[in-house]
């Protein structure tokens, strides 16, 4: 362990430091990279731990546009890149507030939130990268692995010779997968948990707070449990479809939220999973629209 600014930790994993967040990086916090070749260094998503204390940085990846993933990214004049898939959202606040889905008084109050609390303002300067691109610091080489479902663009990153996979927000938490912005897709999420599993790494570093986890036995354990969330969801929305239900109905019901969780943005969080899940039920043959807008288990 190593300190990068007074009260702040990075653990090394091989030449991989995780700056860990307050909280272990427990949202709104996150664990970010700071990743050093021979010739340059890159950070991966700045967190708010980095806010007036940024580590020094030739380039800035950042794995999607969501504001606990850029919050100290005010600190650099580095180049910065996102995927494509979530260029426009990092480039504009606004963009990246409309991804939500929320109603427009609510969106007011959190793109408010996101200029305050979290320093959002839009890098306009941001560039983007694609599937495969291989960034080259000398000695050390970074890898994007493509991952969307969370969000269009989201992505992970494979460093090498270390053996270090940051899988970012497939994060392993028993809340599970969370796919209820706009861009999102249940679809895109399951293949690109598939995906990681089939990559061999020495460590799986997620942004939140399950931190660091050695071996991809042990990986694929904890990415099963966490994909398992999402059978789960399914199970809870047939058994509750065993009388004819509508959408509302279901987003009432919630198949993410516990009950005592509220805000603007739970809603329509909830709805836009229910519809994801509903559409996959019916494609298998395992729900049906039994009278116009209403669901059966079948």
């Amino acid at each position: 362990m190593a300190s990068w600014s007074a009260g702040r930790t990075v653990v090394e994993y091989g030449a991989v430091g995780v700056l860990v967040g307050d909280a272990a990086g427990a949202y709104p916090h996150g664990n970010s990279l700071l990743v050093r070749g021979t010739a340059e260094s890159l950070v991966v998503d700045p967190s708010l731990a980095l806010v007036g204390a940024p580590p020094p940085a030739d380039l800035v990846l950042v794995s999607h546009a969501h504001e606990d993933h850029i919050a100290g990214l005010g600190g650099y004049e580095s180049p910065v890149l996102v995927h494509e898939g979530d260029l426009g959202a990092l480039r504009s606040r606004a963009v990246m507030v409309a991804g939500i889905g929320l109603p427009p008084g609510e969106a007011a109050a959190v793109d408010r939130m996101m200029r305050d609390e979290f320093q959002v303002r839009g890098r306009p300067d941001a560039t983007g990268f694609e599937d495969g691109r291989v960034f080259d610091l000398g000695g050390r080489t970074v890898t994007v692995v493509h991952l969307p479902g969370h969000t269009p663009g989201h992505s992970g990153f494979l460093i090498e010779p270390d053996g270090f996979l940051f899988v970012a927000d497939i994060d392993l938490t028993s809340f599970g997968p969370y796919y209820g912005d706009l861009g999102s897709s249940l679809v895109d999420f399951e293949a690109s948990m598939r995906r990681c599993r089939d990559i061999d790494a020495r460590w799986y570093g997620t942004f939140h707070q399950k931190g660091v986890i050695e071996g991809a036995a042990e990986f694929r354990r904890r990415l099963d449990a966490f994909a398992g969330v999402v059978a789960r969801r399914d199970a809870a929305l047939l058994a509750f479809l065993g009388e004819p239900r509508t959408v509302e109905e279901i987003t009432g019901h919630r198949l993410v939220y516990r009950p005592h969780v509220e805000g603007p943005h739970v809603g329509p969080v909830e709805r836009r999973t229910a519809v994801q899940h509903l559409d996959r039920l019916i494609g298998a043959g395992r729900v049906a629209e039994v009278e116009q807008g209403r669901f059966r288990a079948a």
